[in-house]
C-alpha cells in the first residue's frame, strides 16, 4: 500500500484526520474506539499482573531531563520546549510577553522516565517499597521532520510502563512477563505476526542497558516496530540517586525497566491487514462486529426486518451490532462502506430471508457466505466465524511475512533484495557499530533486532567472523 492509498483509506474510513498543525492528528470516533479496545485489552492484562495506573505531568523541568546524559541523545532533536507563560496582543498581532519568561524552561513530555525517577526518589526508601509496578496511558510529543499518520506522528497516544526492583533477577522477571503480555496482545488480539529480539546498541532506547523489540512487516515490505521493552539496569537510579535499604541495612541502587506500545499499532493493522477493498479489522478490536443491512425498501417488509433485527440483537447481545436502516442509501453503497471500514461480518435480510426465516452472512476477510436459521444456536455459529476470521487474517499475514523473509549471505544479493523487495533480511553481522552505519548509509536498511547470538558465520558486509544473526530491513 503506497502512501496516497494509505492516507486515503484513513480519511475515507474516518479513523483520523489532519489538524492544522503538522504531525498532530485528530483521532476520530472510529479510530479512537479501536485504540480504546486495544487499551482495555492491554489494561486488563496489566492489572491482572498487579500493575497500577498512574498519571504524571505533561511538562518536565529541563534540568530533570538532562540528568541522565545518555537519555537526552535521541530526544534532543525532537523536544518541544515551553519558554514563556503569557502572550500579548499589540497592533492586532500576538507576541510573546518578554516579562513572562520562565525561570526554568519546560520540556513537553517525549517520554516519562526522568520525571518518574525524580519522584521515585521520594517514594523509595526501603526494600519494603519495592517492587513498584506502574503504568501510564498518556500522550507524548516528539517533533518529527517526516510525519506519517499513526506510524510516525509528532504527537501520539502511548502506553508506558515504569517499574522499580530490588535486584536484577526481579527486573528480568518483569521483562519476561511484559514480553508474554505483548506477545499475546500482538498475536492473539491484533492477529499480527512478528519477529522479536534485542536491538543493537546503536538502535536501543536512550538510557537503556538493552532494548527488546517486536518487529512486523507491512504489505509493501517495510518494517514497523510494534512494541519495545527496555532494561534500564541502574542507569536512572544512579542518575537520580534513588536507593533503598535492603534487609541487611545496606543501601543499594534500584533496578528498573520501562516498556510501551502506542497508536502506531493502528497503523500496523491498516498496513498489514488491508486489501483492495479497504480495512480488515481483527474482530477482537473491531468497534463493530456485525453490520445488518436490509436489501429491500418496501415499508411492509422493513417492519418485518425490524422485528427480526430486534430478535437478532437479543440473541447476539454480547456482540457489537450496527443496524443500517438508512433507506436513502442503496444496499450496494452500504456493502462498500462497511467493507471499506473492515467490519468483520455483514448480515443481509431481504424478502427471501424473511420468507425462509434465515439470514445471509458474509465474511469480510474472504467474502464467504453462509445461510443460517434464526435460533439460539446462532450466537455460537457467529462467534465461531469471528474466531475463524481472527485466525485467518493472522495466517494470511504470517504467510506474507514468510514469503518476504530472506536469509542472505551475499552483500550484492542483500542490496538488490532491499532495493527491489524490501522485507526482512536475516544475515550475520560482526557486532560493530561502524559496519551497521555503513550498511545503513549504503542501503537505508537498519538492524531491526538481533535474533541469535550463537550462530557462527561471516558478516554480510565485512566478511569478518560473526556470532550474531540479525534482521535487517527498511523502516518508516
Amino acid at each position: 500500500m503506497n502512501n496516497k492509498k494509505y492516507i486515503k483509506l484513513i480519511l475515507k474510513t474516518k479513523l483520523a484526520d489532519f489538524s492544522n498543525i503538522k504531525g498532530f492528528m485528530i483521532l476520530r470516533p472510529y479510530g479512537y474506539k479501536i485504540w480504546e479496545n486495544i487499551k482495555n485489552i492491554l489494561n486488563k492484562m496489566l492489572i491482572k499482573t498487579k500493575h497500577q495506573n498512574v498519571y504524571f505531568p505533561l511538562l518536565i523541568p529541563k534540568k530533570l531531563f538532562f540528568i541522565e546524559s545518555n537519555h537526552i541523545k535521541n530526544f534532543s532533536k525532537e523536544c518541544a520546549i515551553v519558554t514563556h507563560s503569557k502572550f500579548l496582543i499589540k497592533n492586532n498581532k500576538i507576541i510573546v510577553d518578554p516579562s513572562s519568561k520562565l525561570k526554568e524552561e519546560l520540556i513537553i513530555r517525549p517520554t516519562s522516565e526522568t520525571i518518574i525517577w525524580n519522584t521515585y526518589k521520594k517514594w523509595i526508601q526501603s526494600y519494603r517499597d519495592l517492587p513498584i509496578l506502574i503504568n501510564q496511558w498518556s500522550n507524548v510529543v516528539r517533533l518529527e521532520l517526516k510525519n506519517k499518520i499513526f506510524i510516525r506522528n509528532s504527537e501520539f497516544f502511548l502506553q508506558e510502563g515504569h517499574t522499580a526492583h530490588k535486584n536484577k533477577k526481579e527486573a528480568f522477571k518483569e521483562i519476561k512477563n511484559i514480553k508474554r503480555i505483548y506477545k499475546k496482545l500482538i498475536k492473539y488480539y491484533l492477529s499480527i505476526p512478528y519477529i522479536s529480539g534485542l536491538k543493537s546498541n546503536n538502535q536501543k532506547f536512550s538510557g537503556a542497558e538493552s532494548t527488546y523489540s517486536f518487529e512486523s512487516l507491512t504489505n509493501n515490505g517495510k518494517c514497523l516496530q510494534l512494541a519495545t521493552i527496555h532494561f534500564l539496569a541502574k542507569n536512572f537510579s544512579k542518575a537520580f540517586n534513588v536507593t533503598f535499604t535492603n534487609k541487611k541495612g545496606i543501601k543499594k541502587y534500584v533496578w528498573s525497566t520501562s516498556w510501551g506500545v502506542s497508536t502506531r499499532l493502528i497503523g500496523a493493522i491498516i498496513m498489514i491487514h488491508s486489501d483492495k477493498n479497504g480495512l480488515i479489522l481483527p474482530p477482537k478490536i473491531s468497534p463493530i462486529h456485525i453490520v445488518i443491512i436490509p436489501i429491500i425498501k418496501n415499508k411492509k417488509y422493513i417492519k418485518k426486518i425490524n422485528i427480526i433485527v430486534k430478535k437478532l440483537k437479543i440473541i447476539l447481545k454480547k456482540l457489537n451490532i450496527k443496524y443500517d436502516n438508512n433507506l436513502s442509501k442503496t444496499p450496494g453503497y452500504k456493502f462498500y462502506k462497511y467493507e471499506n471500514k473492515g467490519v468483520p461480518i455483514r448480515i443481509t435480510i431481504g424478502k427471501k430471508e424473511i420468507n425462509k426465516k434465515i439470514i445471509e452472512i458474509t465474511r469480510r476477510d474472504n467474502f464467504k457466505k453462509y445461510l443460517f436459521k434464526i435460533n439460539n444456536k446462532l450466537y455460537k455459529k457467529i462467534s465461531n466465524i469471528l474466531k475463524n476470521i481472527q485466525n485467518n487474517i493472522y495466517k494470511i499475514a504470517k504467510k506474507k511475512m514468510k514469503q518476504n523473509t530472506f536469509i542472505i549471505n551475499n552483500y550484492k544479493t542483500f542490496k538488490n533484495t532491499i532495493k527491489k523487495k524490501g522485507g526482512f533480511i536475516i544475515s550475520n553481522w560482526d557486532n560493530k557499530k561502524s559496519t551497521e552505519l555503513k550498511i545503513k548509509n549504503d542501503t537505508k536498511a537498519t538492524i531491526r533486532c538481533i535474533i541469535n547470538k550463537k550462530i557462527k558465520g561471516k558478516c554480510i558486509y565485512t566478511g569478518n567472523k560473526s556470532y550474531k544473526k540479525v534482521v535487517f530491513g527498511k523502516s518508516y
